[in-house]
């Protein structure tokens, strides 16, 4: 059988039991398998059982019991048959199957022979997709908020595109409008501060520190007053590019909206929704019928004086988007932005798109901590925790890291003094300690190491088949990652991995054996997780350092 469908095949033999059992399943996104969190109930894990119970009327492990009377049948020929150890119904209707030795030591060979190639599938097949993530107005250098989105977005890109995905990232320049306008008075203020004027500083002006950077800048090179907003904003967004380099993440396209808008794009795309008849003029306005795509009411375009409200940009934006040839659209948004998903997704639908073609990610804030205390932030008032802070104090590895250590979903707390610890405690330093505790053992073997070739099968005790079975969880770990649009998963693989090998190396030796075939099939074995760590690292954006 082919290296990775393993997975697919137990569905594929899931949905096939189903059919011949006259099982009607919702949809194919019920058909997936999930790793259980206790080992003692196999390797792989099937819920359909609980989906298929109301709608069938009866109990999950009645419904279960006659799957799995099915699937014995298919697992018993080829292509699955002596992969598996066994298929059983646990707990209240689980369908839990059990990897077989022999599949597992043929999937480790695989990893050993052709590394990272081996650990994932061509699951994209090409599909062009394009994230668009951080897009920060230019009004002041990037929080931690941003600095989220950007480890986030960063991941997720990587991710997909190891997947088989073609992969664009992007970034919305909001480089027009009454933020810009602010800016320039902003920094106008300050730049008469500078020049002796007493200045009553209006409340909802930017008051940052760089403000008055920007002034002196201003003064030193003898400027006028004239667009001081488009010179702000260009020198904010130079910092705001520096930072994101020196984060290690590079866009593919700064889309700028006042380039947008010059364009003629957003004329086009409102005449086309008006050409299909989704808008409508009320009292001076025009109007965009989203409540004909499930919103919950419709909206202004363009308002009474004759501007485009935020909306109108956007629709042209996505419209763009579909036409330079993306079919899957993905936005990282802060919680601020929840209330405009129905309609852009209107809009998506109203542009004759698939509304499911268009995934948002909310992405929660995130508090940072030192001496166990919050530190306290206020982004107009300047008073907040830039990137450049979090990255000067605890360096890329640890800030790419713990950005990415809870759900997009959740909120994230982030501790400064753990981050930058140099022991266990640390989830980053124990990762890449045990990377290059594997590197050390390799190079102070002394053997030269023939890990393809070793006798694989001599690895038969309980730590060594654990440590087997976690390295074989690396492309499921990355399905999940697509399937959630979330690398968290990944950053809570890596620790356990890493946990894994750990514990195997405290009971195991892997030199100093009489036994050369033992420690060549150890050898082999350690250089099998240093490839999935190794991998796993990269993917998040964290470096795989060789000492430590």
């Amino acid at each position: 059988m082919k290296k990775e469908d393993i997975q697919d095949l137990l569905i594929e033999t899931i949905r096939k039991s189903l059919g011949e059992l006259n099982f009607q399943y919702l949809t194919p996104e019920d058909l997936y398998l999930d790793i259980p969190t206790d080992i003692r109930f196999g390797d792989l894990s099937s819920n359909i059982a609980f989906r298929l119970s109301k709608n069938l009327g009866k109990p999950p492990s009645e419904i279960a019991n006659n799957i799995v009377r099915v699937i014995k049948k298919y697992i018993a020929l080829p292509p699955l048959s002596g992969c598996l150890q066994g298929v059983k119904v646990e707990g209240a209707g689980f369908i839990n199957f059990y990897l077989s030795p022999a599949y597992l030591y043929s999937r480790l060979r695989d990893i050993l022979r052709e590394e990272k190639d081996s650990l994932g599938r061509d699951l994209g097949q090409g599909q062009a997709v394009l994230i668009e993530f951080v897009s920060a107005n230019p009004t002041g250098p990037l929080s931690v908020a941003h600095a989220r989105q950007a480890a986030l977005g960063g991941a997720l890109a990587n991710i997909f595109a190891f997947l088989g995905f073609k992969v664009g990232k992007e970034y919305y320049l909001n480089d027009e409008g009454n933020q810009i306008d602010t800016l320039g008075k902003s920094v106008e203020l300050r730049l008469r501060e500078l020049n002796g004027e007493k200045i009553e500083f209006p409340e909802n002006y930017y008051q940052g520190e760089y403000i008055y950077d920007i002034a002196k800048k201003l003064k030193d090179e003898r400027r006028g007053l004239e667009n001081i907003g488009e010179y702000a904003a260009d020198y904010i967004l130079g910092i705001i590019k520096q930072e994101l380099d020196d984060f290690g993440l590079r866009f593919d396209c700064w889309y700028s909206q006042k380039e947008l808008g010059k364009s003629g794009k957003i004329q086009k795309a409102l005449g086309f929704l008006r050409e299909k008849g989704f808008l409508y003029e009320q009292d001076g306005a025009l109007w965009f019928k989203s409540t004909q795509f499930g919103d919950d009411k419709d909206r202004v375009v363009i308002k009474s004086d004759g501007n485009y409200t935020y909306l109108a940009p956007d629709i042209a934006y996505h419209q763009d988007k579909y036409k330079r040839g993306f079919s899957w659209l993905i936005n990282l948004w802060g919680p601020d932005h929840h209330g405009y998903i129905s309609r852009l997704r209107a809009a998506v639908a109203a542009l004759g798109e698939d509304p499911r073609s268009l995934s948002i990610i909310i992405v929660q804030l995130a508090s940072i901590f030192k001496q166990g205390k919050p530190l306290q932030m206020s982004t107009r008032k300047g008073q907040y925790i830039t990137l450049r802070q979090v990255l000067d104090d605890v360096g890329l590895d640890a800030s790419r890291f713990f950005f990415l250590m809870r759900r997009s979903s959740s909120h994230l707390d982030f501790d400064l003094d753990i981050a930058k610890k140099q022991n266990s405690d640390n989830p980053v330093y124990y990762i890449q300690y045990a990377y290059a505790r594997i590197l050390s053992i390799i190079r102070n073997s002394g053997v030269k190491p023939e890990f393809k070739d070793a006798q694989l099968e001599i690895l038969n005790k309980e730590k060594e088949i654990f440590l087997i079975k976690k390295i074989l969880q690396f492309p499921q770990i990355l399905n999940i990652c697509l399937k959630t649009l979330d690398p968290y998963m990944l950053t809570v693989y890596l620790q356990e991995i890493s946990e894994a090998f750990h514990k195997f190396y405290d009971e195991h030796r892997v030199l100093g054996n009489d036994n050369l075939c033992l420690t060549q099939a150890r050898l082999a074995l350690i250089q099998a997780t240093r490839i999935v760590i190794a991998t796993g690292l990269e993917l998040l954006g964290v470096s795989q350092p060789e000492k430590m």
